[in-house]
C-alpha cells in the first residue's frame, strides 16, 4: 500500500491532523482546550466514513405484507482512518512509540475531567484542508495498532493503527451552514505579510485573538509563520475575547 511522501512535492500537500482536547465541563458540546495537535506524517490512504437511520417496525398479526416502518433519527457518524507510522530512516528513534502511545491516550479519562468531576476521555476533530465531510467533533471508541517493524532495541519504528472515531452531535445553532461541521471552523494558508495578529483581527475583528489561533495550531513562536503553513481558525464561538 502506497504512503504518502515527507520531501520533494509531499511538502505542498495539506497534511491531515487530529485535534485533541479537553472534554467541555458542563453540558456544552464545544471540545475544551486543546490538548495536543496530531500530525500525520503521511496522510491516509483511505477513509471509511458511516451514516445510518434507525427505522422501527411493530409487527401485527393482522398484516400480511407486515407494517410500515416508523423513522426513529439519524444515527450519529462514524468514521475509520488508518494513520501510518514510520521512523525507520532514524532506528534509534522512539517517535513511533510516542506517537502511538498519544492515540491511546485518547481512549483514557483525562485528569483535567476528574478534577470538574465529569471524568471523560478527550474529544478530538479530525482535519483534512478542505474535506469537510469528515470533520466533526467526536471520540475515540478504538485503536487498534499493528507494528510492523522493530529497532535493534526493539521499540517499534513503523506501525499502522486502525483510530475509530464517533461524532459527538453538536447544537444546530452552532452548525457551519457551508460546510455542515458543528463549528465554524475554517483553513487559511498563511501568505507573504500575514502575521497571527492581522488573521485574529481580519476574522474576530480583535487583535488580540491572536492567542486562540496559536493555541488551536501548536504555535509557541507567534513570529515564526512560515509562507504555505496551513492555519486552522477556530470558530467565533470558541474565541474568548
Amino acid at each position: 500500500m502506497a504512503k504518502g511522501s515527507k520531501s520533494g512535492a509531499g511538502k505542498s500537500l495539506v497534511r491531515a491532523t487530529l485535534a485533541i482536547h479537553e472534554p467541555p465541563v458542563g453540558s456544552g458540546t464545544t471540545p475544551g482546550g486543546l490538548i495536543k495537535t496530531f500530525n500525520f506524517d503521511f496522510n491516509p490512504t483511505q477513509l471509511q466514513l458511516t451514516r445510518t437511520s434507525q427505522w422501527k417496525s411493530t409487527p401485527a398479526a393482522a398484516v400480511r405484507d407486515g407494517t410500515v416502518p416508523e423513522f426513529m433519527g439519524p444515527e450519529p457518524r462514524r468514521m475509520t482512518v488508518e494513520v501510518f507510522l514510520d521512523s525507520s530512516a532514524e532506528p534509534s528513534s522512539d517517535a513511533v512509540l510516542k506517537n502511538v502511545e498519544s492515540l491511546l491516550k485518547c481512549c483514557e479519562v483525562t485528569a483535567k475531567s476528574i478534577a470538574a468531576m465529569q471524568p471523560s476521555p478527550p474529544w478530538v476533530v479530525f482535519q483534512w484542508g478542505s474535506f469537510s465531510t469528515a470533520r466533526f467533533t467526536s471520540y475515540v471508541n478504538s485503536v487498534d495498532v499493528t507494528y510492523s517493524l522493530f529497532g535493534t532495541t526493539g521499540v517499534p519504528i513503523r506501525a499502522t493503527c486502525q483510530v475509530s472515531l464517533h461524532e459527538i452531535p453538536g447544537t444546530t445553532e452552532n452548525q457551519n451552514p457551508t460546510s455542515g461541521a458543528l463549528t465554524a471552523q475554517r483553513v487559511h494558508r498563511v501568505v507573504a505579510g500575514d502575521s497571527l495578529h492581522s488573521l485574529a483581527w481580519r476574522e474576530y475583528g480583535n487583535a488580540s485573538a491572536w492567542r486562540a489561533i496559536a493555541e488551536s495550531n501548536g504555535i509557541d513562536d507567534p513570529s515564526r509563520l512560515p509562507t504555505g503553513t496551513e492555519l486552522v481558525l477556530p470558530a467565533a464561538e470558541e474565541v474568548r475575547l
